[in-house]
């Protein structure tokens, strides 16, 4: 599968890190993806079902945004972090209490029962 920008196009590899049965409604789980914490929330019901983003809090430094409450702000799909509260958006990783703080994204799909992240 290929993303198409303006000027570049760049393949991108996809890296199977679970399987569906692994993940938890309306909830998160945590895997790993070359040595990076990743945080995967399943949203049935929602447009885009899948989200993934960094598992670490960049406020606290501690590995716990898959532990957070999925919600929504003003429209915006949201993970709470567990220590702080601050709300992270599961689309772009912003934090929306402070533009400082980021998580960071990836692209992720389900395919034929796996899910996959995508690598560059």
């Amino acid at each position: 599968m290929a993303l198409l920008n303006a000027a570049v196009t760049t393949q991108v590899n996809w890296q199977a890190v679970c399987q569906a049965d692994d993940l938890v409604a309306d909830s998160g789980v945590v895997v790993w993806l070359d040595g990076a914490q990743v945080a995967l929330f399943y949203l049935p019901g929602q447009a885009q079902p899948l989200y993934a983003v960094d598992n670490r809090d960049p406020r606290s430094g501690a590995n716990i945004i898959g532990r957070g409450l999925v919600g929504s702000v003003q429209g915006e799909l949201v993970v709470a972090a567990p220590l702080y509260k601050q709300h992270f958006s599961l689309q772009t990783g912003e934090c929306l209490e402070d533009g400082g703080q980021r998580l960071r994204v990836w692209p992720v799909r389900l395919n034929d029962g796996a899910v996959e992240l995508a690598i560059a």
